[in-house]
């Protein structure tokens, strides 16, 4: 079940409850090693969700605002969800694939949480 993604844009959706309706993010792909240094260093915020693809641990040294961190096993379900204020070093999750982040509060509008399934749409 590798995934191969590649730096650049996206649709984050988050499947409902219970069969409830799904929720479509803004997403931004990163991949290669630079994209995955830079993530959201530097932003007053955010524009949707993040993608750090691998990735099982993350850090909020120089950034300026708190985020939602979300650690994805392969299949993309959610392992865990922290919320991380700026200069806060991560804990690597060892089946954590891929991380998501987004600005503080916003994951759990979309229903991310522990044990949801997520789903990348790319554009053809």
């Amino acid at each position: 079940m590798g995934r191969r993604w590649r730096d650049g844009r996206g649709e984050l959706v988050v499947q409902g409850e219970g069969g409830g309706p799904s929720v479509a993010v803004p997403l931004e792909i990163a991949t290669s090693y630079r994209a995955r240094t830079k993530g959201l260093l530097g932003r007053d915020c955010v524009d949707g969700a993040i993608l750090l693809s691998p990735a099982n641990s993350v850090h909020t040294f120089r950034m300026r605002i708190p985020i939602d961190v979300a650690y994805l096993d392969r299949g993309l379900r959610v392992i865990a969800v922290r919320t991380m204020r700026p200069g806060r070093l991560g804990m690597p999750r060892l089946r954590a694939r891929h991380v998501l982040e987004s600005g503080a509060g916003a994951m759990s509008e979309w229903g991310v949480r522990k044990g949801a399934r997520v789903e990348v749409v790319v554009p053809a």
